[in-house]
């Protein structure tokens, strides 16, 4: 059922060390120090080819990220038909426009319908989709409706706080602008009390992002 999140061609995969060509990355990189005017062989230089190559794999492995062994069965029947809240959860995520970082809290609520999700997985729910060249927008959505399918709840909402280097450093450089975004599914959308327990329980004591 979850399989569906695994994107990628799964022959190329197969041919690839943990599913990313280190040696084809190391090689672009080389090139754009080239581009740059730098001399990619100087010494402070020498190896950031290789670094960065080995960096990007531990960035962006949510593309191989397992969904059904992130779950692990982790699923549990429970008579309990309340709200659960997961709040300010951090994630970084690398912004598939220009490749620069964007960074923040994710906060996440589901009513179970007879089944509840292990404390831990959500968080790592969350990282599966944001170590990804991403979209802010589409990550939200993409955390929601896995949520809906992986346990069929009442209603998720999840609400995503971020900081964007590509919007601070470059340019439009506004240093203090956040974005939030959110996505809405069964009780949360339908019912406003619903939903405005949620917002109410996510805005209490919470703090501005920084960097």
């Amino acid at each position: 059922m979850v399989q569906t999140y695994i994107k990628g061609n799964s022959n190329k995969q197969k041919s690839l060390a943990n599913g990313f060509d280190v040696k084809a990355i190391e090689a672009a990189v080389e090139t754009m120090l080239r581009a740059f005017g730098e001399d990619p062989k100087r010494e402070g230089l020498k190896k950031t080819p290789k670094r960065i190559a080995l960096m990007y794999p531990e960035l962006l492995k949510g593309y191989h990220t397992d969904p059904n062994k992130l779950v692990n069965n982790a699923i549990f029947t429970v008579t309990y038909e309340d709200m659960v809240i997961v709040r300010d959860i951090e994630f970084f995520s690398l912004c598939e426009h220009h490749m620069l970082p964007f960074m923040g809290r994710a906060h996440v609520a589901y009513i179970p319908s007879g089944k509840v999700l292990g404390l831990s997985k959500i968080p790592r729910i969350v990282d599966m989709f944001a170590q990804r060249l991403q979209v802010q927008e589409r990550m939200t959505r993409q955390i929601a409706d896995f949520l809906m399918e992986l346990i069929a709840p009442q209603g998720v909402a999840v609400v995503v706080e971020a900081l964007h280097l590509c919007a601070m450093m470059r340019g439009v450089r506004k240093h203090d602008a956040r974005m939030t975004t959110s996505a809405m599914h069964g009780g949360f959308r339908n019912n406003i009390a619903t939903r405005q327990e949620f917002l109410d329980n996510i805005s209490r004591g919470a703090g501005p992002l920084k960097i």
